[in-house]
């Protein structure tokens, strides 16, 4: 009796969960390279022709590549579409990509569609990526949504604060450590927005 009850209560789960899922559906020639603020592994997406996802607010920045010999070939520049979805399925609808005028439109104008399960179309803000240094796409969209960029999502930047507070903790050690622990609880007095900031800050004076 506690054994089945146990099965009923799990199949509830699993079936209430399920409800709540999106499933991404990808086109073979998108190349999904950031999704909600996080790198998206090659070896998850291989062989895979879709994805599952939460209810609720997502961001991707993703790609178009076309194979093909020198000018055949096609790769569009990263493009970030933004979206609150209830529908049960999500896919990213491509124009015709068949010449230089309608790839060239493409990049300029970003006429994608984004749709559900019944063709209908998901409102979405979209935008070009600005260059990004080094193809390190993951960091230039915690640039992107930290700046306040039209289809910015600001709490999608804060995820990477933890790993590089920890990383400027390791800056600090090196340092004698009588030289800077007030510099380090000033620096916890702030809030974690202000905190990426100046992280961005610190990184980008180390590199110059």
């Amino acid at each position: 009796m506690k054994l089945s009850l146990t099965v009923t209560s799990l199949l509830v789960l699993l079936v209430s969960a399920s409800c709540h899922a999106i499933t991404l559906k990808l086109d073979p020639d998108i190349d999904l390279l950031v999704l909600d603020g996080r790198k998206i592994s090659g070896s998850i997406l291989k062989g895979a022709g879709s994805l599952e996802l939460e209810r609720g607010q997502h961001q991707f920045l993703f790609r178009v590549e076309k194979p093909g010999a020198d000018a055949a070939h096609f790769q569009s520049v990263p493009m970030i579409v933004t979206f609150n979805a209830s529908a049960q399925s999500v896919a990213i609808r491509l124009p015709a990509l068949t010449n230089r005028r309608e790839r060239s439109a493409f990049d300029r104008t970003l006429n994608f569609q984004l749709i559900d399960e019944h063709g209908n179309e998901i409102v979405s803000v979209r935008d070009h990526l600005p260059r990004a240094a080094d193809n390190n796409f993951e960091q230039a969209m915690v640039n992107y949504n930290r700046d306040a960029h039209a289809a910015s999502v600001p709490r999608f930047a804060l995820h990477a604060l933890s790993a590089n507070e920890a990383q400027l903790n390791v800056d600090f050690a090196w340092q004698d450590a009588g030289d800077l622990p007030s510099l380090q609880r000033w620096f916890q007095r702030f809030d974690a927005a202000t905190r990426l900031r100046f992280i961005s800050w610190m990184k980008t004076l180390r590199t110059s």
